[in-house]
């Protein structure tokens, strides 16, 4: 293998496996503050990550006009819904199981190609979204689908968290347009912004204002710093780094990887059990996508 495909390899590994912790480190700030104030931190620390690569790099110039509106609604989907999805979805969905219905956006993507962009799905690929979905039901279910439809297994959380993983299908699919025109740690930058600044809305017009931090530890301020410098940091500039020098059907397989660093990584930090179900669930779900994603990568 040479440096110039190691390097990217090594940049994709580092982001996915930092991704695959930030739902545990969510959970830790959970028991802390709330998700507004998590949220609120975060980004603020991840922006000047971002910034600073941007300005490291000589890539800093501000949108035209007309790509205002754009970078407003990629910044409310991608960070400040997306966020509010997420951290409100673990505040009773377990990591784990977060990490599992997560690793569905390829699932959503092809879904959402096919509804608005008119894009065929075959019978392979119309197979591994029937798989996926029944990954996810046994999941979140814990194995026991009559539990789930009577209301005694699954929780809110995982709705939202359903709903988070769609919605960054949505987001996926129209900042495509975007990173043609942009570097990708510009987009992030200005896209992250605006997030952010909605987030203000949040915080200070419906959440606790900055009342929360003071109630921050020394544990739960390891997990925004997590979350903030790695997580909407640097793990974005890794990823979009490899994203550059590798084709995009094979960086998607890294994030194979991520729900089984979520899931060992929860079971010794947060004592979340790794169960038998969970990981069979787990693997019909990636071998659901794999079948979802395989035309792009033949």
């Amino acid at each position: 293998m040479t440096k110039t495909k190691l390097i990217p390899i090594l940049e994709a590994v580092f982001a996915v496996v930092i991704w695959g912790g930030t739902f545990i480190a969510t959970k830790v700030a959970l028991q802390e503050v709330s998700p507004a104030t998590i949220v609120w931190l975060r980004f603020a620390m991840g922006l000047v990550v971002l910034g600073a690569a941007v300005f490291a790099r000589k890539q800093f110039a501000l949108p035209e006009k007309d790509e205002w509106l754009y970078f407003a609604l990629l910044g409310f989907l991608g960070v400040t819904f997306h966020q509010w999805l997420q951290a409100t979805g673990l505040q009773t969905a377990k990591a784990t199981t977060t990490a599992w219905i997560v690793a569905t956006t390829p699932v959503f993507i092809a879904i959402l190609g096919w509804l608005a962009l008119k894009e065929k799905l075959n019978w392979i690929q119309v197979s591994g979204i029937v798989l996926a979905a029944l990954g996810v039901l046994l999941v979140v279910s814990k194995g026991d689908l009559s539990a789930l439809i009577s209301g005694e297994e699954g929780t809110f959380g995982d709705v939202l968290i359903f709903i988070s993983a769609l919605n960054w299908a949505v987001y996926t699919i129209l900042s495509r347009r975007e990173l043609a025109r942009h570097p990708a740690a510009r987009m992030m930058f200005f896209v992250m912004l605006i997030g952010w600044l909605f987030t203000n809305i949040w915080i200070f017009g419906f959440g606790p204002g900055l009342t929360e931090i003071k109630d921050l530890t020394s544990s739960g301020w390891g997990a925004i710093l997590i979350l903030g410098i790695f997580g909407s940091g640097l793990a974005y500039i890794a990823f979009y780094d490899a994203l550059q020098a590798l084709p995009a059907s094979q960086l998607g397989a890294f994030f194979n990887i991520e729900p089984l660093v979520t899931a060992l990584l929860a079971s010794f930090i947060i004592h979340e059990r790794i169960t038998i179900i969970s990981l069979i669930g787990g693997a019909v779900i990636i071998f659901g996508v794999w079948l979802v994603n395989r035309k792009s990568q033949e």
